[in-house]
C-alpha cells in the first residue's frame, strides 16, 4: 500500500497525482462541488471525509482563489452553501481533464485482460476501507 501511495503521488499533499499545482483536499472539493452543484459547506466536510473547522479553512482558501462563495442556505438560517463561481467552473474542469488523462494512462498501462481485474479490486479495497 504505502509503495503505490508513493508511486501515484498520494504522499504529495500540494499537489494532485495528476500533477496539478493544487492542494489534493481543494481538488476533491472542487470535484464535488463541480458534480453537484452548490453544497452545505457541512455536506461538503462529510463527503471529503474533514472535520467542519478544516473544511471551512478549506472552502476559505477557495474563496481566495476565486473559485468558490458562500452563501446563506435559504432554509436555515444558520447554515451556509458553498458553489462555484465561474472561475471555479473553469479550474475544476482543468482539473478534471487532468484527472482523466493520468488515470487513462495508468489504465493503458495495465494489460487490457487485466484492467477489469484492476479495477474490480480498487473497488474491493475503497469498500473495505469504507467499513472501517
Amino acid at each position: 500500500m504505502a509503495r503505490f501511495v508513493r508511486a501515484f503521488g498520494l504522499h504529495q499533499p500540494d499537489q494532485t497525482p495528476c500533477g496539478q499545482p493544487i492542494p489534493t483536499s481543494e481538488a476533491h472539493a472542487l470535484g464535488e462541488l463541480a458534480r453537484d452543484g452548490a453544497l452545505r459547506q457541512s455536506e461538503l466536510a462529510h463527503r471529503l471525509r474533514l472535520e467542519k473547522s478544516t473544511t471551512s479553512r478549506l472552502v476559505t482558501q477557495l474563496i481566495n482563489r476565486g473559485w468558490a462563495q458562500r452563501t446563506p442556505a435559504p432554509d436555515d438560517g444558520r447554515g451556509v452553501l458553498v458553489e462555484l463561481t465561474s472561475h471555479g467552473v473553469k479550474a475544476a474542469a482543468r482539473l478534471a481533464e487532468a484527472r482523466a488523462e493520468r488515470f487513462s494512462a495508468v489504465l493503458n498501462r495495465v494489460p487490457e485482460g487485466e484492467r477489469a481485474d484492476v479495477l474490480r479490486a480498487l473497488t474491493i479495497l475503497t469498500e473495505a476501507i469504507d467499513e472501517t
